[in-house]
């Protein structure tokens, strides 16, 4: 029996031992990019239920539950902590739904005329609450570069195999450096740190099921819109993403958490949307080279053409868009004039 075989038996005994789930029915829910698995359990009355298998040598389910706790003390919708076995990392969780955003937008594209304005509210609501009460570690330099280096690291050095010179090493640090310093710029809130659209659940009351926080940091203001605007599994035309920014920002002005004009804020909206698209095509390569998954690497191309959108309008920052295009766009079928 494998390691997975042995945990899902040890889950059923854990389940089966519990007075308030008896005769459940269990079904796959859902896994992450992590370790996590998630079950759905289905009481004799209908009632649904969350469980997270959290192997506890890979996976703190500490931070989740701190998370989970003070996003519902600011109203947001996030799941209910219940039963906890710490040693063996399961974790009971009310059920915000079976519907993602992105589920919901393959299916309508129409449907991000609401729930983006929806995602954008409940993220504000997050920053203007949750900032002053959450205890999460610094988005800081060391984290930011070390970020990044993924980029480097898992998708040239290890996916695509390329030995870069002293030279191409300096130039890329360089660009890392300038889009570090431009995050640090910003006003430090709550991030969420993955806010998009394989993270949030459809809700009938508006309010979108926020789940995969655990990773929280106190960090740039921008980075929680760049994951939802310019998400890694689904894409907008340039012109809607800067009209729900600006909303957005809005939202921000009004809650005095920004003094800048809107094309500051767009600004660092597009160099924190670099550091993250870099981050993230990095993770993808990690996924399949380290741990044998190798679903994400189609999501690759469109990060990565993100990439080159933005880094071609910006001066400072061409040199990393023709690295990134010499590189990258034959292997990846980039859009290099992007």
């Amino acid at each position: 029996m494998n390691n997975q075989s042995q945990r899902y038996s040890a889950l059923l005994d854990w389940i089966n031992a519990n007075p308030n789930l008896a005769g459940a029915t269990i079904a796959p829910a859902s896994a992450d990019a992590s370790f996590r698995r998630y079950f759905r359990l289905t009481l004799p009355n209908g009632e649904t239920k969350i469980v997270m298998d959290a192997p506890p040598e890979h996976e703190d389910c500490g931070p989740f539950i701190t998370i989970a706790k003070l996003l519902t003390s600011v109203g947001l919708n996030a799941p209910e902590c219940g039963d906890f076995d710490e040693q063996q990392g399961f974790l009971l969780l009310s059920d915000l739904g079976g519907e993602t955003f992105l589920q919901k937008l393959k299916a309508d594209p129409n449907a991000a005329n609401q729930l983006y304005p929806q995602a954008l509210t409940a993220l504000a609501q997050m920053q203007a609450k949750g900032s002053s009460l959450a205890k999460v570690p610094p988005y800081n330099a060391a984290l930011l570069q070390q970020e990044m280096g993924l980029f480097r690291d898992w998708l040239l050095g290890e996916h695509l195999g390329l030995h870069l010179d002293k030279e191409t090493l300096a130039r890329l640090q360089q660009q890392f450096d300038l889009l570090e310093q431009s995050a640090l710029s910003q006003p430090v809130v709550l991030v969420h740190r993955d806010y998009h659209s394989r993270n949030l659940m459809t809700s009938p009351d508006g309010r979108p099921g926020i789940l995969d926080f655990q990773d929280a940091v106190m960090g740039p203001i921008t980075y929680d819109a760049v994951s939802l605007l310019r998400d890694c599994y689904i894409s907008w035309p340039d012109r809607q993403v800067y009209d729900w920014l600006r909303s957005y920002f809005e939202q921000l002005r009004e809650d005095g958490l920004v003094a800048v004009d809107f094309e500051k804020f767009a600004r660092w909206f597009d160099w924190m949307g670099v550091q993250r698209h870099l981050k993230a095509a990095g993770i993808f390569c990690r996924l399949l080279h380290r741990d044998g998954k190798d679903g994400y690497i189609p999501d690759i191309p469109q990060t990565l053409n993100y990439v080159l959108s933005v880094t071609g309008r910006y001066r400072e920052l061409r040199s990393l868009h023709d690295l990134v295009a010499e590189l990258c766009a034959e292997p990846f079928g980039l859009n290099a004039n992007g």
